[in-house]
């Protein structure tokens, strides 16, 4: 997780409480505070919960953790849990979270998304791999009644230490299951999407998550305190990214802050953050869960998935994808987002079905593990579907073509010339959410579209009413031509389902009844322009050249249903979510006020610049 909204409900397990009588973990559970020492001296502080049953032996269930393995001392027992849920919590396992390197009460140096290591030749040569192995070899030497077997689990950053503990895994590993982990944070996690600074969320998450103190501490104080009621307005007042650093904020205080900013092209720091590559012969079962709503790492979980495919060909990798906003599968409900209802409780389903099978099934040798390798959620119908392969093999590969007077078209355009263009202006960029809030709205990722739709600078494209349903499954690019009068621009891509005027299919939730003519986001992705052939070796734009885009959105399962429209819509700003582009080739993080300027952005459709969306689809 990078949000600061979210760390401090993120601790331990307890993302979202779940009830359990007020006594349950002290009657059925003993606690233990160790130090465990890693193989170059460092001592990690590790919260132990041991079953007071004796009648059997029970798995180890561990988290590894930036955000406090805490309450801290054998007295001081959490009010939750102590497992990742209810479920789990009552069927009994030794649940184990640790501090990670430099987190809270745990020694040695913090590193953000610690580096694998592919070459270790002595024992300084430490990563999370071999700090999960380490804890694992101490855990089954001294830990009574376990039954030689380890699973590892985790939510966003605990999911990322998750994905970091599969390479070279303990034998005793026999489970793992990275959710919504930050795997990559320059191409679409939390840092950056493709090169895009994510200014809202990590001003805010990094003002408390940056404070990091030389030695172990119990709390963190924070760096500053951002009371804004109103990001946009702030963040414009705020000025050049440069002015974070003034006083009354990161004021050079903010390691990670300055690191982000200072490696703005997709760099060593980037690369050996990005766990991908690590996740080669990987051995233990694992099931990469993600949410559609997912505002922080929709990316991480489905490349996750994707990279242990592909370099693991003979695996047990499974992919969970619901209709759930960051963590929320772990909350005791979860029937509904904003407008939509999803007819069950999905949270529930997930847990019961999946996550509590999974574990016992690895770890326990208990019930039966028939789960299809990709279950999905169809985030329009309501439906879960089930997939052999993800992105499904039977898919059928389609293109939606950018027309003359805002149509757009499965059938390629006859125009000798045609484009659209807009003004993009940083002193008044479109905002992301329609409204005034404090911190980023969630529900900006299914919000109406209609408040974009009415600005002179967001282009929008729209098919006909659909005379069929037509399903979405599987990545999409969309490819476009474009030039500006800049040297670099934004492009934001949104894939939005327009639903009829009148409410031809009303839901059994009242809200939906109020849904005439909604544009609701399916799916939104932003790229730096400068990073559209590298994001290595950033390219200028030459001004007014019409020049060849792609950008690759996240996945969708979605169906547009007969009597709905499909829509794209194009802007070049997306703020305060994204920072602004000076539409200037230059290190933004350098830039000053007068650095930012207007430019005019051309979007191009015709039979020589043929501007579209790739998309998979299935029947």
């Amino acid at each position: 997780m990078k949000t600061i909204v979210y760390v401090l409900v993120a601790l331990l397990w307890t993302h979202y409480s779940f009830s359990q009588t007020p006594d349950f973990v002290k009657d059925n559970y003993v606690k233990w505070d160790r130090q465990i020492t890693m193989r170059d001296g460092v001592k990690l502080y590790t919260v132990i919960y041991l079953p007071k049953d004796k009648t059997q032996q029970y798995p180890i269930l561990m988290e590894r953790t930036p955000y406090s393995a805490g309450p801290y001392g054998e007295s001081n027992y959490t009010n939750n849990g102590p497992g990742p849920s209810k479920l789990l919590s009552e069927e009994k396992y030794i649940f184990v979270t640790q501090d990670v390197r430099g987190r809270y009460m745990s020694e040695g140096k913090f590193e953000e998304m610690t580096p694998h290591k592919f070459t270790k030749k002595t024992p300084k040569d430490t990563d999370e791999s071999t700090d999960t192995y380490d804890t694992v070899e101490w855990l089954l030497k001294n830990i009574p009644q376990n039954n030689g077997r380890v699973g590892i689990t985790g939510i966003s950053y605990p999911g990322f230490y998750a994905s970091a503990a599969l390479p070279d895994a303990h034998p005793a590993i026999k489970a793992v299951s990275p959710q919504a982990p930050v795997t990559d944070e320059f191409a679409g996690d939390d840092a950056r999407h493709n090169g895009a600074f994510f200014l809202l969320d990590n001003f805010n998450f990094l003002s408390f998550f940056d404070a990091q103190p030389d030695r172990p501490v119990p709390n963190y104080n924070g760096i500053f305190t951002n009371r804004a009621k109103d990001a946009y307005d702030f963040f414009l007042k705020l000025g050049p990214l440069k002015n974070a650093n003034g006083e009354k904020y990161f004021n050079n205080k903010g390691r990670i802050w300055n690191e982000y900013l200072q490696h703005e092209t997709y760099d060593d720091y980037w690369k050996s953050r990005n766990i991908r590559p690590a996740l080669k012969n990987i051995k233990p079962a694992t099931l990469v869960v993600g949410g559609w709503f997912d505002a922080e790492d929709l990316f991480g979980a489905l490349r996750t998935y994707e990279a242990i495919e592909k370099q693991t060909p003979v695996n047990k990798n499974q992919l969970v994808m619901g209709p759930w906003t960051h963590g929320a599968w772990s909350r005791p409900e979860w029937t509904e987002f904003g407008p939509l209802n999803f007819g069950a409780n999905t949270a529930k389903y997930f847990q019961e079905q999946l996550e509590l099978t999974f574990f016992n099934y690895y770890l326990k040798d208990k019930g039966q593990w028939t789960a299809a390798e990709a279950t999905m959620f169809n985030t329009a119908t309501n439906e879960w579907k089930t997939f052999d392969t993800w992105p499904p093999k039977e898919g059928e590969k389609k293109e939606l073509h950018f027309q003359a007077n805002g149509k757009l078209s499965w059938n390629e355009t006859t125009e000798k010339e045609g484009f659209d263009e807009y003004v993009s202006d940083p002193a008044k960029p479109v905002p992301y959410t329609d409204g005034v809030y404090a911190r980023r709205n969630n529900q900006y990722m299914i919000e109406d579209q209609r408040f974009a739709a009415r600005r002179p600078d967001v282009l929008s494209y729209e098919t006909e009413v659909l005379t069929e349903d037509v399903t979405f499954a599987g990545p999409m690019t969309a490819h476009f031509f474009a030039s500006t009068t800049g040297t670099d621009a934004d492009f934001v891509v949104k894939l939005i389902d327009v639903l009829p005027d009148e409410a031809l299919n009303p839901s059994p939730n009242p809200k939906n009844l109020t849904m005439a003519g909604y544009q609701r986001l399916v799916r939104a992705e932003v790229l730096r322009g400068k990073f559209r052939n590298s994001f290595e070796k950033p390219e200028p734009f030459v001004p007014n050249q019409v020049t060849d885009v792609k950008v690759r959105m996240p996945d969708v399962l979605h169906t547009f249903k007969k009597g709905h429209r499909i829509m794209v819509q194009i802007q070049s700003s997306w703020f305060p979510l994204v920072d602004r582009n000076p539409q200037k080739f230059m290190s933004i993080p350098e830039a000053d006020a007068n650095d930012f300027q207007k430019a005019t952005i051309r979007v191009y459709h015709s039979s020589q610049y043929d501007s579209h969306l790739h998309v998979g689809t299935v029947k």
